[in-house]
């Protein structure tokens, strides 16, 4: 008979086949049970970061740092804005913008590159401080001579510099040098002067500078035109009353009515964001609920069921919900959570509850391990970049790559006995044909 090559190869393949059979079921089990667990542990660490980002931002509203929302509103909006923080005790308050604070601002005009010494120092002085510009070392393109350019490259180049900006202005052929303060307030006011000069135009043009704006502090009157007198060096008052900071951006004309500011609870607002809070956490519990669940078969168990981390972190989110911060809990403003761990917010409640006791609320929510600190830091634990995740996310892929590894000895197996058994086909068959053609002889 002739060899049947294909015949032998088919022998083989079966035979090699067999001889992994149990060793590739088990890794293609091994590799999928990981694969589901990798995927599954990526979407808890998504849904943690996301609930996690969402706590940030309730930590972080705006200038309120907190859930409870305080507004001002204005009679006129020309006159001042504000931030209003969860401090703001609702009130009503007239201001009177008697002068709004101002940069000083001088101009030296005339000035030829030729009138800037060469040797001596240039002192400019704001308020207890000073920086000197030794006019000797500024000829950056060392041709022996100075220049407007090169005096104003060095002030505002000037490591002590204590807030002085330098600039050249061009109109109708002169050059102007232009010496701004960079805050505003009486206190940066500049004065000048040099030593070790000649003596020349350029001291003269320092002792007469043309001023463009005086350096002035704000000053803001409480209460009206003739109220309680508040100066700043700056436009923006700093919890110019408790919890409220404001900017002020329009000065008054004498007799001019005041700008009224009302400041007020935003009980909308302020529900809308422990609102972010209660659906964050019933998506996260969701999430959980997906990855966890225990299925009435083996396709529809979680990946996660049983899981301890899961199980930690969901007991940790119960547990802090439910606790006391500042004398007060989320079931005291309505918030409570159901049989199957979902929280909801009963708004009627919720605003009797804030309307009372605002502080209630702002201690549950704002500061150092209140609510909302607590949640950040532990949900930390599991999703930080040496968090618990991420360790388990690295173990999983390094079983992975084993399990690569065990599929490479797996196939070098079935080439060995591919081969082997290749070879013994063939020599079988080559005797059977030999015998063959012998018995033809007879």
């Amino acid at each position: 008979m002739a060899i049947d090559t294909n015949y032998a190869k088919s022998m083989a393949t079966q035979l090699a086949q067999f001889d992994v059979q149990a060793a590739t079921t088990k890794a293609n089990r091994n590799e999928a049970n990981y694969k589901s667990k990798l995927s599954a542990v990526t979407a808890l660490e998504s849904a943690l970061k996301t609930f996690s980002s969402t706590i940030k931002s309730l930590k972080s509203v705006g200038s309120n740092s907190s859930v409870l929302i305080n507004t001002a509103s204005f009679s006129s909006s020309d006159y001042a804005t504000a931030t209003v923080s969860s401090k703001a005790v609702a009130g009503s308050y007239d201001f009177f913008v008697q002068q709004l604070a101002s940069r000083h601002q001088v101009a030296f005009e005339g000035l030829q590159d030729s009138d800037i010494d060469t040797s001596g120092t240039f002192t400019i002085t704001q308020g207890s401080k000073s920086f000197d510009i030794d006019l000797s070392s500024i000829d950056s393109n060392s041709d022996g001579t100075n220049s407007l350019e090169e005096l104003a490259a060095a002030i505002n180049a000037a490591t002590d510099n204590s807030g002085v900006k330098a600039t050249l202005v061009r109109s109708n052929g002169q050059v102007s040098l232009v010496l701004a303060s960079e805050k505003t307030g009486a206190e940066n006011e500049m004065s000048f002067s040099t030593s070790g000069t000649s003596g020349g135009a350029f001291d003269a043009a320092l002792a007469g500078p043309r001023v463009l704006s005086q350096a002035k502090d704000a000053i803001v009157r409480l209460g009206g035109e003739t109220g309680i007198e508040l100066t700043n060096a700056s436009n923006t008052f700093d919890n110019i009353i408790d919890g409220v900071s404001m900017t002020f951006n329009k000065a008054h004309q004498a007799g001019e009515k005041p700008v009224n500011m009302a400041v007020a609870q935003d009980k909308t607002a302020t529900l809308a964001q422990a609102q972010k809070l209660v659906t964050a956490f019933n998506t996260l519990m969701g999430t959980f609920d997906q990855l966890t669940t225990s299925g009435t078969n083996a396709s529809d168990r979680g990946a996660l069921a049983g899981d301890s981390s899961v199980r930690a972190i969901e007991s940790m989110l119960n547990q802090v919900i439910r606790k006391q911060f500042g004398g007060s809990t989320l079931i005291d403003f309505g918030i409570t959570a159901d049989n199957q761990g979902k929280l909801t917010i009963d708004s009627t409640r919720f605003n009797k509850a804030i309307a009372e006791n605002p502080e209630g609320l702002d201690k549950i929510f704002s500061g150092k391990d209140a609510l909302l600190d607590t949640i950040d830091k532990n949900i930390a634990l599991y999703t930080s970049s040496s968090g618990t995740l991420k360790a388990r996310k690295e173990s999983l892929n390094q079983s992975l790559r084993k399990i690569d590894e065990e599929f490479d000895k797996i196939q070098t197996t079935y080439d060995n006995q591919y081969a082997r058994y290749l070879k013994q086909y063939t020599n079988m068959m080559q005797i059977t044909s030999a015998m063959e053609q012998t018995y033809s002889l007879f």
